[in-house]
């Protein structure tokens, strides 16, 4: 085993290999950004060091100074978590060529999964079944949109390097076909250096079902079961949960085979998760699957798959990278229970769940449950990174006991300081048809009136089985006190916005695109700008028809948050 490692990430996963690394007496080496100089996982590892500033760009995508730290500092592998250099067969090569270990896949393992057209070649002669659609070669504008009418609309515009829901695009009209496309091929040129895109057919009733894989050097490949992530907004996972809620057996036996022929065809080796497309239009009885992309490296939501395994995954990683062989075999692998997992995200509900800025004043999360979190009370939540907080995680006997401990979790989490999510965490998990395991892609879109509502202090107050119980009141009853209901307010600030025709940065970014200028006339709904936070593109429109008075962004400008834009005034 090894002596030292290096840790080529940051936040929550940074802070969960440390944690498995303390436990098999591993000295870890952290290194980080000007941005995260007092994050906790800095105070965590056995050492720290600085490697740039802010921007990942001159920090975290930093392969060279990562390898001359890993070097200078005794490290004999590096671990990369999840994003940045994670799935860089470059960085993976680097490594070994600097004597080093890199944890995770060969890099000609990574190099056929990147690019998602020929990740699904390959797996069609694996036989291992795809998405109907076009993966090829040829980019063009027109012929890419003659392809999406073969294929037949609605389609799927996806970056071919893409993941974590980023240059993705869903089309529903062929008129809508050409802006999607100039989108799509941007994020995936910001994101992941690479415009190329593939189309695929859209299934209109999807579930997103993906299986865990490890395979060691000596030709052993196992899967240890499914992770339903089907709660999504556009998208990127908002709950994942382990095993698929009714998953019959035999689909479970033919999906983890399946994955094992995936990891086979391409000699893999260490952590993958192959995630695959379920068409459940006719429900989940035989539905069929589609291959949908193999991320090569340790997923956001293992955890789940920890908790009904009782396995540590990183703790594999570290002995499948030290030459070891897997320490089960499949046969030796069971599920017990289910698991849930919430992400817990600094962006508003109320504002098309925009990502938030803020400190967190306070934060403070119940013992019941696992918490893998990046940060901690008084810490700033910046704009240079990803929103998440925190994922919540619980474990029980089955489903209903494991739902009923997660709404207890998110009901007991006490934040304040900047918009997150919670609320609206809170409501998935009391939604009906969420408990009833109604669930596919487009369950928060469908739902999305009901799931965005506030939820106020008086939705969590307890109740009791007398029904003569004041706790079951919500007449707004108080101890002592005479009664008071509470008021929920909202904001006029967009009426406002609309009435003075002011445009303003609803978060923190760099302004991508501008499509007006001073003395224009815009219709309502018209596009303005892009601005971009997060690695995530945000639309501004016109909300009014009228006059573009004043142009205050460029293409470029880095703008604050409520940041005066553009001013629209009355057409003469």
């Amino acid at each position: 085993m090894f002596k030292r490692i290096l840790i080529a990430n940051r936040g929550e996963i940074a802070r969960r290999i440390i944690r498995t690394c303390q436990r098999m007496n591993v000295e870890t080496v952290a290194v980080y950004s000007d941005a995260d100089a007092r994050a906790p996982f800095v105070r965590e590892a056995d050492r720290a060091v600085l490697i740039g500033p802010a921007a990942a760009s001159d920090s975290y995508l930093r392969g060279e100074r990562i390898i001359a730290v890993a070097l200078e500092t005794g490290a004999e592998a590096i671990h990369p978590g999840y994003g940045f250099l994670s799935e860089n067969a470059e960085f993976a090569e680097a490594c070994e060529a600097a004597g080093l270990v890199f944890i995770g896949p060969r890099p000609d393992a990574i190099r056929a999964m990147a690019l998602k057209g020929a990740a699904k070649a390959l797996m069609t002669a694996a036989g291992v079944p795809v998405t109907p659609g076009y993966h090829g070669d040829d980019q063009h504008t027109d012929y890419l949109a003659s392809e999406a009418a073969r294929i037949g609309y609605p389609v799927l515009i996806k970056a071919v390097a893409g993941g974590g829901g980023k240059g993705m695009r869903r089309v529903d009209r062929p008129e809508d076909f050409a802006d999607a496309l100039v989108s799509a091929q941007r994020e995936g040129q910001n994101a992941f250096s690479d415009p190329k895109v593939l189309i695929e057919k859209y299934i209109e009733v999807p579930r997103h079902i993906e299986i865990q894989l490890f395979a060691d050097e000596h030709g052993h490949v196992v899967h240890l079961f499914e992770r339903d992530c089907s709660l999504q907004r556009r998208h990127q996972k908002v709950i994942e949960e382990a095993p698929a809620p009714g998953l019959p057996d035999n689909m479970r036996r033919a999906m983890g085979e399946a994955a094992v022929k995936a990891a086979q065809a391409i000699r893999y080796r260490g952590a993958g998760t192959v995630e695959f497309i379920v068409d459940v239009s006719k429900g989940i009885e035989g539905a069929p699957f589609y291959f949908m992309e193999m991320n090569t490296r340790l997923q956001v939501e293992h955890p789940v798959t920890e908790e009904i395994t009782g396995l540590d995954l990183v703790e594999w990683q570290l002995r499948v990278a030290a030459g070891e062989p897997l320490p089960k075999t499949q046969d030796q692998l069971t599920i017990t229970g289910h698991a849930i997992e919430a992400r817990l995200y600094a962006e508003d509900p109320q504002n098309d769940f925009l990502p938030a800025t803020g400190t967190l004043a306070c934060l403070d999360f119940p013992t019941s449950a696992r918490i893998e979190s990046a940060v901690e009370q008084g810490d700033a939540v910046s704009p240079f990174y990803d929103p998440m907080i925190a994922k919540i995680v619980v474990h029980g006997k089955d489903r209903k006991q494991a739902l009923a401990r997660m709404r207890k979790a998110l009901i007991e989490t006490k934040l304040r300081g900047l918009a997150t999510n919670l609320g609206f965490l809170r409501r998935v998990v009391s939604d009906e048809a969420f408990a009833a395991a109604e669930i596919d892609t487009g369950f928060i879109a469908r739902h999305q009136d009901r799931l965005l509502a506030p939820w106020a202090d008086s939705d969590i107050a307890p109740s009791a089985v007398d029904p003569t119980s004041p706790w079951n009141d919500i007449t707004g009853w108080q101890l002592n006190l005479p009664p008071r209901s509470p008021l929920n307010l909202k904001s006029a600030a967009g009426a406002e916005a609309v009435a003075s025709g002011d445009i303003k940065a609803p978060m923190p970014g760099q302004v991508i695109d501008v499509f007006v200028a001073p003395g224009l006339v815009v219709e309502k709904g018209q596009k303005l700008l892009i601005l971009g936070a997060m690695k995530i593109e945000h639309t501004l429109k016109a909300p009014k028809a009228g006059v573009i008075k004043a142009l205050y962004a460029a293409a470029g400008d880095q703008v604050a948050d409520k940041a005066l834009l553009v001013e629209i005034e009355d057409a003469q």
